[in-house]
């Protein structure tokens, strides 16, 4: 993510090697089973290392402490979710307007809601975190993704994209985060993840002329 942390959240190194990163992606797949298991408050940067099986000196290589560990999780997240968007949204590129917005919110309720417990475990986390920078870095890339797909349509010119586009992914994004954390049954959300759809496609029907 392009986006500087604060001070006091930074790792204090970037894996260089293979091996390196294979270590990180061990520490952060042990901080959501801690976090799953135990909760936040009794996550510790020792007991994430005791459940990754690496030593508390090679924790400490990486993370000073907690916070600077789950400020880096949620950071992974979150570069994640925008990869797998900006794909998509490319490989729409010059597609029709309904294709677009079926892949969008699809890809984008997918990433979210696979592993929801995770989402729901992290969006907890991040409120003893100072992340407004990560934040907006994760929408930028989004507005970019969107934008850029949008205005290569072929059946539909925005007068105002920008003010269209931040509309169409406030209500994603926010019908997508009242789903997980509300848990419904899988026939509900598919039920509701078609109802978004058409919502979308129809403002941006009334959009675009």
């Amino acid at each position: 993510m392009d986006a500087t942390p604060p001070q006091h959240l930074s790792a204090r190194k970037k894996p260089r090697q293979a091996r390196s990163a294979a270590t990180l992606e061990a520490i952060f797949e042990a901080t959501i089973q801690v976090l799953l298991r135990e909760g936040i408050h009794r996550l510790t940067t020792t007991r994430v290392a005791e459940r990754a099986g690496v030593s508390v000196g090679t924790m400490y290589q990486y993370f000073p402490h907690k916070q600077a560990l789950l400020y880096a999780l949620n950071e992974r997240y979150l570069d994640l979710v925008a990869e797998r968007v900006e794909a998509a949204c490319q490989a729409q590129y010059g597609a029709s307007t309904k294709t677009m917005v079926e892949v969008l919110v699809t890809t984008y309720w997918q990433a979210k809601t696979e592993r929801s417990e995770v989402t729901r475990a992290l969006y907890r986390s991040a409120v003893e975190l100072d992340n407004e920078a990560l934040i907006d870095a994760f929408a930028r890339r989004m507005d970019a993704a969107t934008i850029a797909m949008l205005k290569s349509a072929p059946d539909a010119v925005y007068a105002n994209i920008d003010l269209v586009n931040v509309t169409l992914l406030s209500v994603i994004f926010g019908t997508v985060r009242n789903d997980f954390e509300r848990d419904l049954p899988a026939s509900e959300q598919a039920e509701i993840r078609h109802q978004l759809t058409l919502m979308c496609l129809s403002y941006l029907e009334m959009s675009g002329g």
